[in-house]
């Protein structure tokens, strides 16, 4: 599947805007064909955008179920001939479409992109309605898991992620003309040899047409072509796509047939390799220690809404802060994300939606839900196969992006038991199964520290979320030091290179005191400081990520004022005391 672009042979219509809206409190829309015309007593909402920030009411925010989104769409008069299709780049957490009443399809999922077939069911000219069924509600089986609870007040859902369980539909909507015998796929691997680039391309095609693939650099001069379902071209004097250095080519796929271009999809290529030796992560052949921070799609008003300016702003404050990497966690960021990490050179260790799958955690926090983690009734088969299909989806979208260096298929799971070794084993095999050219990891939590894990084996990078100054020896840095210390050089041993992925302090922008305590800004700094000693003294550590780059959004409770505090910025992306330090110290990194 390719995401939508207009080329000489492909066009898009944008659906973005305001569509009418209504929340199925009733559980009444399918039965009662909401479907097959306009939505009764509907109102309007913005797509993208995440509809509980855009409610009034705790009703309404807190609504779990089917969410209805239905508009009107003409069909552009010049698309007669061509295959028609909806392309959905992001709807949360699942959804199904209809076109003017009949179903088109459905989709498992709520960051990852669909495309449905439209063409038997629409005519170039036509106006038709369509109707999405969007559904929030996390079950076990769903990625990120969750479970609805009965209590005194009726049904309520419960989830196991820290952060807020935006909803709607988050990301852009495109109707899609493509040629009926199109380029399905494209695959691009990359190496470097000496000066000279190498790249390989796959192209998924119709069979008795030619395969022309065009390379050209970044001033639109040709470096290479090959025809070929499969080909590999030389580029001379190659210019390597690195961190902060966003270099890309543009490779042309054409297909051509009694001499005429019958498709044409562009693909950006950065030429770079990755690697993992001993206990180094090697990209182009050269050590790399990430720094930067772990992020949330998160903004007021727009919830988990891409906006492009707000993006430009996040990528900003990584700069500012001389940030060189990201991981998108909890789940993988919108194409236009990634599509600007490629071009500004942001490293970006790239996570699926798998959060909340351990039982022992609440949120991050210690503290039992009160479920076994993996059990017939709860994470079972079902959840593994959906989350196989999840790690396939990710790494199929995004395989082709010289940002992502590394796939990490979970953040925080239950990883020190046996069930969980069974679980994850196969997982590991669908990662490299779908990509074998990148490492592949997972976020390993407090729990199961070293000689307890029994996950870490299948990981090629060790990922450790560590909160020692925080949920452990809160206020008390001489024994947090002494236990990061002994953890990070017991996994030292191991022989992998070792992210700290997450590490943090929450801090209430303009909390100041004289002798530093925990939520306080000078604590936050300190906390940095020990941390920092720490890593600088353990070889084995590869790279540091703050949680958070900002503020973000949380269910509600009494451990969070106004959301998570872990930002280094705050949720407008103003920065606090600590961004300030770490703009320093990565700087000095650097030099």
């Amino acid at each position: 599947m390719l995401r939508p672009q207009d080329t000489t042979t492909r066009e898009r219509k944008n659906l973005d805007g305001v569509w009418d809206f209504k929340i199925d409190h009733d559980g009444v829309g399918y039965t009662d064909a909401w479907f097959a015309g306009a939505l009764p007593g509907a109102r309007q909402m913005a797509v993208p955008g995440s509809f509980n920030e855009l409610v009034t009411t705790a009703k309404e925010r807190e609504f779990f179920g089917d969410l209805w989104y239905s508009t009107m769409v003409r069909i552009p008069r010049g698309w007669d001939g061509q295959r028609i299709t909806l392309y959905v780049e992001s709807a949360t957490h699942r959804a199904t479409a209809w076109v003017d009443g009949t179903k088109v399809g459905s989709h498992e999922g709520g960051y990852l992109p669909f495309e449905l077939d439209l063409t038997d069911h629409v005519l170039a000219g036509q106006e038709v309605r369509l109707t999405l069924a969007v559904n929030n509600t996390l079950s076990f089986q769903s990625i990120p898991p969750g479970v609805i609870e009965d209590n005194w007040k009726g049904r309520q859902q419960r989830y196991f992620h820290d952060f807020y369980n935006y909803s709607g539909i988050h990301r852009s909507v495109w109707l899609v003309a493509s040629p009926v015998e199109r380029i399905e796929d494209v695959t691009v691997v990359t190496g470097l040899d000496g000066d000279k680039g190498i790249v390989t391309v796959r192209t998924e095609a119709p069979a008795g047409v030619v395969v022309r693939h065009l390379l050209a650099d970044a001033e639109g001069q040709e470096v290479g072509r090959a025809d070929g379902a499969k080909a590999t071209l030389f580029v001379p004097d190659v210019h390597p796509w690195g961190p902060g250095d966003g270099y890309l080519y543009r490779l042309t796929v054409q297909l051509v047939l009694e001499g005429s271009v019958v498709d044409e999809y562009v693909v950006k290529v950065g030429i770079r390799t990755v690697e993992v030796r001993g206990t180094e992560f090697l990209i182009n052949g050269k050590p790399f220690y990430f720094t930067g921070y772990g992020m949330h799609e998160d903004h007021a008003i727009v919830g988990k809404q891409h906006n492009n300016a707000l993006m430009m702003r996040d990528v900003a404050c990584l700069e500012w802060s001389g940030a060189n990497s990201m991981r998108s966690s909890h789940y993988p960021y919108s194409e236009d994300f990634m599509d600007y990490a490629d071009s500004v050179g942001l490293v970006v260790i790239d996570e699926t939606p798998a959060v909340g799958l351990n039982m022992s955690i609440g949120g991050g926090i210690f503290g039992t839900q009160g479920y076994t983690t993996y059990s017939p009734e709860t994470v079972n088969d079902v959840t593994q196969a959906n989350h196989a299909a999840v790690i396939r989806d990710m790494i199929a979208r995004d395989k082709n992006h010289p940002s992502v260096v590394l796939w990490s298929i979970a953040n925080e799971p239950e990883s020190e038991t046996e069930a969980g070794e069974r679980y994850f084993e196969p997982l590991f095999a669908e990662a490299r199964g779908a990509d074998p050219t990148r490492p592949v990891g997972f976020v390993n939590m407090m729990v199961a520290t070293h000689g307890k894990c029994r996950v870490s084996q299948f990981a090629d990078v060790i990922m450790l979320n560590r909160y020692y100054g925080w949920y452990v020896f809160a206020g008390d840095l001489e024994m947090a030091e002494k236990a990061w210390r002994k953890e990070l050089n017991d996994w030292a041993t191991d022989g992998k290179p070792i992210i700290i992925t997450e590490y943090g302090t929450d801090s209430v922008p303009g909390m100041h005191q004289m002798v530093s305590q925990p939520w306080s800004e000078e604590y936050q700094i300190e906390f940095l400081q020990m941390t920092s000693k720490v890593f600088d003294g353990i070889d084995a550590v590869v790279g540091e990520q703050v949680w958070n780059l900002a503020d973000f959004a949380t269910t509600s409770g009494i451990t969070r004022v106004g959301g998570n505090r872990k930002g280094a910025f705050t949720r407008d992306r103003e920065p606090k005391a600590a961004a300030h330090w770490l703009r320093s110290r990565w700087k000095r990194l650097r030099e």
